[in-house]
């Protein structure tokens, strides 16, 4: 196994490349891509060819980030000096790049789960921080690059979704502090919550009735499970990429201790999204079925199985836990 770099020796790398690719995981999320396009910004004021390489339209809440810095060209630099993957560290969180990722003379790793393991030449895994905006926003300023309004914004998306709102417990004094210094530079947190928060489609609110509707309590009333299948999204309009709040309204209702949402990409492939408050270790339990993520919020893919196959089979998993 390869060891855990400092974060030093990745500013080191980055100050000598000319050439960076970003890469930030599929499912696109506020952190990923926060964190993609602030160091991609960063790299572009002092004076690097940088790209973020991505392989799927941006969901609509985070779009507003891309400013020219995302791409989906694959005639880039043939042998980039640095491609980083950015809150993820496996070639299956990036599948349809990793022949480009694997082009670069220098193959780096930032990420912030606990789960991860150190993998590529250069690697920053730090499971305590509360978003890999964070680690970005401690490897700009060792940089020696002024973090601007347009920066600060890109890695205050990234606080505030992987945060759930600075609700979530991984939450510290650090993240508020960084928060603090975004808002002297500028940083309008008014401004980015309307773009992320408010300004959502009426098919959206349509989906998001329908799964609460189907929402099913189960061990003692202490977890609850709701799906999206294809037929749900056909007949609301609605989208998978606008679901990602709904797991945290199932998991905030009284008593609730854990909370699941299915998602169904296709008959056979279901996404599976956990959520909990206090003491069940969602991310343990996700990596026993080959994902990951945080205590508090995880997921993995089922293959193979229908959804409701992978229903009751985790009904039956968790109340198994909880009994």
């Amino acid at each position: 196994m390869k060891r855990n770099n400092s974060l030093e020796e990745i500013a080191a790398a980055l100050r000598d490349a000319r050439t960076v690719l970003l890469f930030p995981h599929i499912a696109i999320d506020g952190d990923t891509l926060g964190s993609s396009v602030a160091l991609c910004a960063a790299l572009r004021k002092a004076g690097k060819t940088a790209h973020v390489v991505v392989e799927e339209t941006l969901p609509d809440m985070v779009s507003f980030l891309d400013k020219g810095y995302c791409t989906e060209d694959p005639k880039l630099p043939a042998r980039p000096d640095v491609c980083i993957c950015v809150d993820c560290n496996e070639y299956r969180r990036f599948p349809k790049r990793q022949t480009l990722f694997r082009s670069g003379a220098l193959r780096v790793c930032v990420d912030h789960h606990k789960t991860s393991e150190p993998f590529f030449d250069l690697n920053y895994i730090d499971g305590d921080a509360a978003a890999t905006a964070e680690i970005v926003y401690e490897l700009i300023s060792l940089l020696g690059i002024e973090i601007d309004k347009e920066i600060g914004g890109a890695i205050y998306v990234g606080l505030v979704t992987d945060t759930g709102k600075f609700q979530y417990s991984n939450t510290t004094q650090k993240t508020h502090l960084i928060a603090a210094r975004l808002h002297e530079i500028g940083v309008r947190a008014s401004d980015i919550s309307i773009l992320l928060y408010q300004n959502e489609r009426m098919e959206k609110r349509l989906l998001e009735s329908r799964i609460l509707g189907d929402a099913e309590r189960f061990a003692d009333d202490r977890a609850v499970i709701s799906r999206i299948t294809q037929k749900m999204l056909r007949e609301t309009g609605g989208r998978l990429d606008e679901t990602d709040g709904v797991v945290e309204a199932l998991r905030d209702i009284r008593g609730v201790e854990v909370a699941c949402l299915l998602k169904e990409k296709s008959a056979r492939t279901i996404k599976v999204s956990l959520r909990s408050k206090r003491d069940f270790d969602v991310a343990a339990f996700s990596a026993e079925n080959g994902g990951g993520g945080h205590a508090r919020a995880a997921g993995f893919t089922v293959r193979g199985r229908g959804i409701d196959a992978v229903k009751s089979l985790l009904m039956q998993q968790l109340a198994d836990l909880f009994s």
